[in-house]
């Protein structure tokens, strides 16, 4: 079987996913979707870390485990839903590749609760998280990199001048129509990189 990536973009709660093949060098859609990394889709679980604000610290604490341990689940799932729908194709997905904010490591929750900031990248980060471990427990090789710097790793691996790979994640989108926005053309060049030769 011929081997494809998916590439995540990951917002709050939820995730845009491109899931792509190369074949001669030209990047082929395979499956779009959005995912979504919790059961209940309102703000409440969405921004886990500003609930956990607001609640006492061991109720905090729990809470968080609890969105995390759900996202890690919904997102196994989703990996497993597109396994198996790109095999009907005859596609393997062999790499799982998610984009990171540009935030540093993470502090202990109490620190992360005592600042804003840090409470809206927790929350990101407690979604990318979830993916990259379900990938990694489904035994896919996983990229990671973080968003300003995926264009120009693209671009360096593909050997495509960053303008003409701009110009072709663009019209990747056209044959299925949209969305094909921000979302979709990042997770499609992270999905690209995530299949250049040479990366494992």
């Amino acid at each position: 079987m011929k081997k494809a990536a998916v590439g995540f973009r990951v917002h709050s709660g939820w995730a845009a996913l491109v899931a792509l093949a190369v074949n001669r060098g030209t990047p082929l859609v395979l499956a779009r979707a959005r995912v979504h990394l919790v059961e209940t889709f309102i703000y409440k679980f969405r921004q886990p870390y500003h609930t956990a604000g607001r609640l006492p610290p061991d109720q905090a604490a729990a809470f968080v485990a609890r969105m995390k341990s759900e996202a890690r689940r919904l997102a196994a799932g989703a990996i497993r839903k597109f396994e198996a729908e790109l095999r009907t194709q005859g596609f393997a997905l062999a790499r799982c590749a998610v984009l990171l904010s540009s935030g540093r490591p993470l502090p202990a929750l109490p620190r992360i609760l005592a600042s804003h900031a840090l409470i809206h990248t927790a929350d990101g980060e407690l979604f990318r998280e979830a993916l990259l471990h379900a990938a990694g427990r489904r035994g896919l090789a996983t990229v990671a990199i973080r968003e300003r710097e995926v264009l120009a790793a693209a671009s360096k691996a593909l050997r495509i001048k960053p303008n003409e790979l701009a110009r072709r994640i663009a019209a990747l989108g056209r044959p299925i129509g949209p969305p094909w926005s921000q979302d979709e053309k990042l997770a499609s060049a992270l999905a690209w990189l995530a299949l250049a030769p040479g990366r494992h």
